[in-house]
């Protein structure tokens, strides 16, 4: 079964369809009441339209958090890079292909020795740095870091130096830190891309 497949059966549970209502749906956006007629445009099609219905897919209760020591932190590094407009897949397929190819070690689960684990994270570390801005020493605290890096990235791209209410919240933690990473994050991602 594809994972798309998957997900729009995850998405039939969610959101509480029974078995009439789901494949009359698959009809409405697509033409095909089965998932395993459709094409892989089609099944992304249902899955957005799933997600506007209030399928979260991602969420934590539907997904196997990463297992280790260092998980965590890797984790939390990629998310940062999604953030800053660097990492284009933030599924954790694409950090355990970043850890193997910086440890040779398939999976994050066996960082178990900290040089094994210096390699991915001082990695993560020094891309966030030198392409997305982040000065580690900048705060106390490495979310404030990313976060001012997101507000010099923004106000850069604005041209006149305005920034918006919403870049001011992340002064003062009127929003907590992950939540305007995350929004601030959207915003970035959203900029035209240099060619």
């Amino acid at each position: 079964m594809s994972r798309s497949i998957a997900a729009m059966h995850v998405a039939k549970k969610e959101l509480g369809l029974d078995d009439a209502t789901y494949r009359a749906t698959l009809a409405q956006v697509t033409g095909k009441s089965s998932s395993a007629e459709m094409t892989e445009p089609e099944r992304q099609k249902v899955l957005e339209h799933f997600r506007s219905k209030g399928f979260k897919g991602g969420s934590k209760g539907s997904r196997k958090p990463l297992e280790g020591a260092y998980a965590g932190k890797l984790q939390a590094l990629w998310i940062a890079g999604y953030n800053l407009g660097l990492v284009r897949d933030r599924d954790d397929r694409a950090l355990l292909a970043f850890v193997k190819r910086q440890t040779g070690l398939d999976h994050v689960r066996f960082l178990r020795h900290a040089q094994d684990a210096t390699k991915a994270i001082e990695g993560l570390k020094g891309w966030l740095e030198r392409s997305g801005g982040v000065d580690w020493k900048e705060h106390e605290d490495p979310a404030d870091c990313v976060l001012a890096a997101q507000v010099r990235m923004l106000r850069q791209a604005s041209g006149d130096g305005a920034v918006d209410a919403t870049l001011e919240c992340a002064v003062g933690r009127a929003i907590a830190p992950i939540e305007m990473m995350n929004r601030l994050g959207e915003k970035i991602r959203a900029l035209p891309r240099a060619k």
